[in-house]
């Protein structure tokens, strides 16, 4: 960015907490794929081999959330004039997409192990799935202790992942003790159909998410028709258009807004008072409002409705 360029609000995201966070789970994540692909080869297990591929997703997701960390460090150019922030949501999103295909290829291959049911090795099969629980316990904490001291979509993607893979992990020791009890090895691929349908659901959860804030939608946390009343209610403003509301990235909001005001009114002292409530109010600070009057500035009909509402 040209060095005469200001920024009210910097464009940098700086996550030292999210980063080691991050750098903890991808190892830890990294090690245990490692050790259920061998497990899952190993004991002919299915649903070692589903949640395998559910953590193999985590892997890469968490090393696009860590780039997304790197990236959002860097400082905003003439170029990406809001910097990298956006990575962050990128990242969620083809994270989310991953799952999707990852659960419809767990779906196709356990309707196959339905139709002809394969050899389990009980034990082995067991054992990893409770070295996973164990993992995924630790990861979960680590997760939910980052999200309360930093707030990012990456990692609360992560943490709804591993929420899931705890249960996967639950999944899979129930599959062995019932295939133990009943010798029936239908419950491998029933449990991995299981755990398909978890990895889809936060597969689409965080698509959901992302897809929201990548389409510039009004984030949920906001009443648009408030904010408009709220602006309306400034000493002057006596119309609000073209007002628009997004997402940057998680806790990075930007908002526009036309108003017209009386034409007595010191502009600069609207703009003051709008920015001073949109801050203390919302928590908003990357606003920018335009003050126009319909006799100045063409706004078509829309300024002639409201020159002839306003005419004595």
């Amino acid at each position: 960015m040209n060095r005469y360029d200001f920024h009210h609000l910097s464009h940098v995201k700086k996550q030292n907490e999210s980063k080691k966070t991050l750098w903890i789970t991808l190892i830890l994540t990294l090690f245990f794929t490692l050790v259920e692909v061998v497990g899952g080869i190993l004991a002919n297990s299915l649903a070692l081999l589903s949640d395998s591929a559910h953590m193999l997703s985590d892997v890469l997701a968490l090393g696009l959330s860590l780039t997304a960390i790197y990236l959002s460090t860097r400082e905003s150019n003439n170029k990406y004039t809001f910097g990298y922030l956006r990575f962050e949501i990128l990242a969620s999103f083809l994270n989310g997409l991953a799952l999707i295909v990852i659960a419809i290829g767990i779906f196709i291959e356990g309707i196959k192990r339905i139709i002809n049911p394969q050899e389990i090795n009980f034990g082995l099969m067991l054992g990893v799935a409770v070295i996973g629980l164990i993992v995924n316990i630790v990861l979960t904490i680590v997760l939910i202790r980052s999200t309360k001291k930093e707030n990012n979509l990456n990692i609360k993607s992560a943490l709804w992942h591993f929420i899931g893979d705890l249960l996967n992990s639950v999944g899979v020791i129930i599959s062995a003790i019932l295939i133990y009890f009943t010798n029936l090895n239908i419950f491998d691929p029933i449990i991995s159909i299981v755990i398909g349908g978890v990895v889809f659901t936060g597969g689409a959860k965080i698509i959901r998410e992302s897809f929201l804030i990548l389409m510039e939608s009004v984030p949920e946390e906001f009443d648009l028709d408030q904010i408009r009343a709220d602006i309306g209610a400034i000493e002057g403003v006596r119309d609000i258009h073209e007002l628009h509301l997004w997402t940057i990235t998680t806790d990075h909001h930007s908002l526009t807004a036309h108003v017209f005001i009386n034409k007595e009114q010191n502009p600069f002292d609207v703009v003051s008072a709008i920015n001073q409530m949109l801050k203390d109010r919302y928590g908003l600070k990357h606003n920018t409002v335009q003050i126009e009057h319909p006799s100045i500035n063409e706004h078509g009909q829309y300024g002639y409705d409201f020159l002839n509402k306003e005419a004595p």
